[in-house]
């Protein structure tokens, strides 16, 4: 007896029947949305402008008053910045695909996800982007017609903030505000202390030492930064880092000097969380400490932040102040490691619908 083709005729049934001119109509489907947050779609100037333009018109990511902040985003941002970021995604660009290797990695996932799940045939995956395509609209709009009545919706974010989390969220309910038939939904919640997740960095981290002809005498561990006054009026984000830091550190067995967090990507005028990655890595470099690693658990996927910034400029920092040996872990992609992340915390939050 196969239960959910059961289940799938008793709700096919009970729509019927329907008059001649009633529209199609497609239910039984569960769907898994895997959303990121997002890349350009090319590397010249009017790709990258369109990119940035969305990103930092966003009010979780940029919290100034829009008088303060949009003369300066319209008038020096995106004069100058789209130049600069399209050089930097050039030099790790996926020429074969012609994308970006986050939308690669992104795809990878949801399409390895989906042969995960193949005990549950009524589970429908796919993939979107906060910002720039695919987007988080037009993905959902296209999993209801193919069946969705139901939607889990997991943004790629092991730690939550609002800059991140809630902005994916964000996006998804105004998607849903324009439909007449809305799915019922689930949001998936940040997992940065899931025993899946930090044996999965771990055995990452492990292997990854296991290729080298050297010792790291300290690892960073190199989340994306967010402004000081973001974290004082209560975004969790700090304290989600550091907890997955501590995790990390207790299964791995090392001290605390050992593995160390810091924060990344900072922009704009305003202090971020501390301690700064690329200080931190000049400072370890000036005292003397030869070999180093940098890893970046707070990405799911490989991207600008991670291979340009971290994988190249870190490393020309640590080099050029007197390090020897730099390396960067990869992030867990579409790894066995990181699809047994994914999928298990995807299936506990099918529970019920599958």
């Amino acid at each position: 007896m196969n239960i959910s083709t059961d289940i799938d005729r008793a709700r096919a049934r009970s729509v019927g029947p329907l008059p001649e001119t009633h529209p199609p109509v497609k239910i039984g489907k569960v769907g898994v949305l895997l959303v990121n947050l997002g890349t350009p779609d090319g590397t010249d100037y009017w790709p990258m402008r369109r990119y940035l333009r969305e990103f930092l018109s966003d009010r979780r990511v940029i919290e100034w008053p829009r008088a303060i902040w949009y003369p300066i985003l319209h008038g020096i941002v995106l004069s100058k910045r789209p130049q600069k970021s399209g050089a930097a995604y050039a030099e790790i660009w996926n020429y074969e695909r012609n994308e970006s290797p986050l939308r690669t990695f992104t795809r990878a996932q949801a399409e390895k996800l989906q042969d995960g799940l193949n005990d549950h045939p009524n589970v429908l995956v796919d993939w979107a982007m906060r910002y720039g395509n695919p987007s988080i609209e037009d993905v959902t709009q296209s999993m209801i017609k193919r069946g969705c009545d139901r939607i889990v919706m997991f943004p790629l974010y092991p730690q939550y903030s609002a800059t991140t989390t809630a902005t994916v969220n964000d996006k998804f309910f105004e998607a849903l505000q324009k439909m007449r038939f809305q799915p019922a939904i689930r949001t998936v919640p940040s997992y940065q202390d899931e025993p899946v997740y930090i044996e999965a960095l771990a055995q990452s981290i492990e292997r990854h030492f296991a290729t080298l002809d050297f010792e790291p005498e300290v690892v960073l561990a190199s989340y994306h930064g967010i402004p000081q006054s973001y974290f004082r009026r209560g975004d969790p984000y700090h304290c989600h880092c550091q907890k997955t830091t501590r995790l990390l550190r207790e299964r791995l067995g090392w001290e605390k000097d050992k593995l160390i967090t810091t924060f990344q990507s900072r922009f704009g005028p305003e202090e971020w969380l501390q301690p700064y990655t690329d200080k931190t890595v000049e400072k370890l470099a000036k005292d003397g400490v030869k070999n180093i690693a940098v890893f970046n658990p707070g990405f799911v996927s490989d991207c600008l932040e991670t291979l340009e910034e971290i994988a190249g400029e870190a490393g020309e920092i640590f080099h050029e102040n007197g390090g020897e040996n730099f390396t960067h872990i990869p992030c867990l992609n579409d790894s066995d490691l990181g699809m047994a992340v994914i999928e298990g915390v995807v299936r506990r939050e099918l529970a019920g619908w599958v």
